[in-house]
């Protein structure tokens, strides 16, 4: 074949020389320009040494892990596919590679309902049903009714029945029985003491997932008794590796019950199946899905078995879910079923953005559905063995969460075991110091909450949905990051609903537009996230503006010649409380607003004095 003259010949022969007339990249070299940039905002100065300029950008995780600005290949060597550590795992089947397992939450009480639900879930792109049963679900009795016509040994059902999980198990063995599927019906009996114990605080007796596993093992080979369920840890507001840690330690405490009760070590490892909170944190849910089967690979090596490959259902974060715009909640769980799907999960489950709400309904069931089948039909990103296998980034960041994941793990274990650590409060202390840090950082909007803490709608008309049952309490707490605002919201929702309005702050605006238009649209944000309205005007329209509170806004310059004279204008006219927007101090003045401040304190202290009752 004869090339055109104006096509360009390949890199190799010219001209096209790729990289090679740029000279070779150097580390130092990134530092200093990045110290450049650095030194004009005031965080380095001349004399910073190069060595220190990646630790000015250098922030840390929950966990304590440090998150560094640049990896490189010096970082860490990146993990063979299929091959031991296992963190990327390669699952044939057929010609290409499986797809995740779409897993479906229901927990209607209802059976009709529920069931009418389920088969529309199957019908349109579910592949699995998680299903609620007991007090918080579908009643035991009723657990046929509502698997009417579900395929048992097509879509596998995995139970989540607390602590009727005994009855719900022998329901559901019997349904297969009576079906004729005790040698092909898939899922999993939910069988978790040591999960029901954090959540409800009722002792966890380990041994009792012995006689279920045995059962399945010998009579039902395909399908499985034990779920280890790191979500509660997660949930009552603990840092990726505390989840991994204590998942870690509650399935070894099953392996020693179901290797005593005289299944073979790879029996029970057969049977344990794991759950992880999956979060818009993208990065951290794919490292942590991937140190999750690092660790459980190590735990197989120890144990004396084969190489074994952990089982993970990942299901996106409801700590994560807000109920205030819970449309901003699509995106969440989008970014999150990513992540899970990157992250290598063989099952997702998407939470419908509606979940805080109450039960969900078809609409918002259909766009958790259609949010997984656009990724893997769409998207095809399970066509790829590990999309971010490779990464600098990710490879660190997953050996960095498997080893403070390993810590906590041996913690745990000198405390005397999963159960032991849960009874004596070591792993409740534990989650409550994360929880507190993490709670600052939502507080002080470093950890912002887009349609909470950023960007609220106070003219938005949630939508209603029929009450969901409580789920069990009593044990380890289950948190919202978004509570603490929520709380604010809710405050001023009831003074609408009570007053016909809302609070208001009035924001007194100094000199010209483009010089108090960023500090007055801060303010705005930040007292908005409250529920309250924000005016804005000159100092002396603040009389009648109805409001009792102002905070002044301009620039600094502008501050200097006629803040205090401003406050005085304010206070004269019956403010009870004067803010500034920025960080300068100024007669009349009370208090600031600026980024990083405690936005949470400053919101009570507004709605208090704006005489919102709590």
């Amino acid at each position: 074949m004869t090339v055109p003259p104006d096509v360009p010949s390949t890199p190799q022969r010219g001209p096209f020389a790729l990289a090679a007339d740029f000279p070779p990249a150097e580390r130092d070299r990134w530092r200093e320009l990045v110290k450049g940039v650095l030194r004009k905002s005031g965080a380095a100065t001349e004399d910073t040494p190069l060595a220190d300029v990646e630790g000015l950008l250098t922030r840390r995780s929950h966990d304590g892990i440090p998150l560094g600005p640049l990896y490189t290949a010096d970082d860490t060597v990146p993990a063979r596919p299929g091959l031991a550590p296992r963190v990327r795992e390669v699952r044939p089947e057929g010609e290409g590679l499986a797809a995740w397992d779409v897993r479906q939450r229901h927990t209607d009480p209802d059976p009709v309902a529920t069931n009418e639900a389920a088969l529309t879930d199957l019908e349109n792109g579910a592949t699995s049903l998680w299903l609620t049963v007991g007090e918080s679900g579908v009643p035991v009795e009723a657990l046929a009714r509502a698997l009417k016509g579900v395929h048992l040994d097509l879509a596998p059902v995995v139970l989540d029945a607390g602590a009727q999980t005994t009855e719900a198990a022998e329901a559901f063995l019997a349904l297969i029985v009576e079906r004729g599927m005790s040698d092909t019906a898939l899922g999993n009996l939910g069988v978790d003491p040591l999960g029901l114990a954090a959540r409800t605080g009722v002792p966890a007796e380990v041994a009792s997932a012995a006689a279920p596993a045995v059962r399945c093992a010998r009579e039902f080979p395909r399908l499985r008794a034990v779920t280890v369920d790191g979500t509660p840890y997660h949930d009552a507001g603990g840092a990726d590796a505390e989840e991994l840690g204590a998942a870690l330690a509650a399935g070894v405490a099953y392996l020693r019950a179901l290797t005593e009760a005289g299944l073979s070590v790879e029996e029970a490892f057969g049977q344990l199946e794991f759950r992880y909170a999956a979060t818009a944190d993208q990065f951290t849910t794919i490292a942590k899905l991937r140190a999750a089967r690092r660790l459980w690979d190590r735990v197989a090596e120890v144990g004396g078995a084969g190489p074994v490959v952990q089982r993970q259902h990942a299901v996106t974060s409801s700590a994560m879910m807000t109920r205030h715009d819970p449309w901003v909640n699509m995106l969440r769980t989008t970014v999150a079923c990513f992540a899970a799907g990157v992250g290598g999960a063989d099952s997702v489950t998407v939470q419908p953005f509606d979940a805080r709400l109450g039960l969900p309904d078809a609409f918002s069931r259909r766009i958790a559905r259609n949010t997984q089948t656009l990724l893997l039909e769409e998207s095809s990103l399970a066509r790829v063995v590990d999309p971010a296998g490779g990464s600098w980034f990710v490879e660190r960041l997953t050996d960095d969460l498997a080893r403070a994941a390993w810590e906590w793990f041996t913690e745990i274990e000198r405390a005397g075991g999963a159960a032991e650590a849960l009874s004596s409060g070591l792993v409740a202390d534990r989650l409550a110091a994360t929880w507190e840090r993490r709670r600052k950082d939502v507080a002080r909007r470093k950890a912002p909450i887009t349609g909470v803490s950023e960007y609220p709608d106070l003219a938005e008309t949630p939508p209603e949905r029929a009450p969901a049952p409580e789920p069990p309490g009593g044990g380890l707490p289950r948190v919202s990051h978004a509570q603490d605002f929520e709380a604010l919201r809710d405050r001023s929702d009831a003074h609408l609903a009570a007053t016909g309005e809302r609070p208001k702050v009035f924001l007194a605006t100094l000199g010209p537009i483009a010089v108090h238009t960023a500090r007055a649209g801060f303010a705005a944000n930040l007292f908005q996230a409250g529920g309250i309205e924000t005016i804005t005007g000159e100092p002396d329209a603040f009389a009648a503006s109805g409001a009792r509170v102002a905070c002044v806004c301009s620039g600094d310059k502008v501050y200097e010649d006629r803040a205090a004279e401003a406050a005085r204008v304010l206070k004269e006219a019956g403010a009870v409380r004067v803010w500034l927007a920025g960080k300068g101090s100024y007669e009349g003045v009370d208090a600031n607003v600026y980024a990083g401040c405690d936005a949470v304190e400053t919101l009570r202290t507004a709605l208090r004095d704006l005489g919102v009752a709590e």
